[in-house]
């Protein structure tokens, strides 16, 4: 098992596991991310990094993830966007190791958490979070702005 950061060259492949984990969680009409996009706001403006893990020299999983900042820790952390281990590779420790990857980079960096969401319904990822000693935040909502209300909102 080995990991590497994508490159520029990758954009393409980022978005194809874009496109599985978007099928998995029944988002598929939600993507609109592109090549181009991706290019742009992963590799130009460095906005995001990707992992991918490999069996083989082949890219069977990948993590997508930035900074984020703690006020009351005064620093940053890792928060997790996506995680994806294609299907037919699931089970063999990939999707943990990719966690251990983040969370070794996390701590490298001087980070004072790794987080990230995930779906009410996803029980399988849920007990697997479980099983590694993450904590589910009870007390936390998320809201989002996007599209013509985030637009709105720069108006009002």
């Amino acid at each position: 098992m080995e990991f590497r950061y994508a490159e520029k060259k990758d954009a393409a492949l980022i978005l194809q596991f874009i496109k599985a984990l978007a099928d998995y969680e029944k988002m598929s009409d939600e993507v609109v991310a592109d090549e181009k996009l991706l290019t742009e706001w992963i590799f130009e403006k460095q906005k995001a990094e990707v992992i991918f893990v490999l069996e083989k020299n082949k890219e069977v999983g990948f993590a997508l993830f930035f900074h984020n900042f703690s006020t009351f820790l005064g620093r940053a952390g890792i928060y997790l966007e996506d995680l994806f281990v294609l299907p037919e590779y699931r089970g063999k420790g990939y999707g943990k190791a990719l966690l251990k990857k983040l969370a070794s980079i996390a701590v490298e960096r001087g980070c004072g958490r790794l987080e990230w969401c995930c779906l009410d319904w996803n029980q399988p990822s849920i007990d697997f979070y479980l099983s590694l000693g993450a904590t589910p935040l009870t007390d936390w909502t998320i809201y989002r702005v996007t599209g013509d209300t985030l637009q709105k909102l720069t108006e009002e």
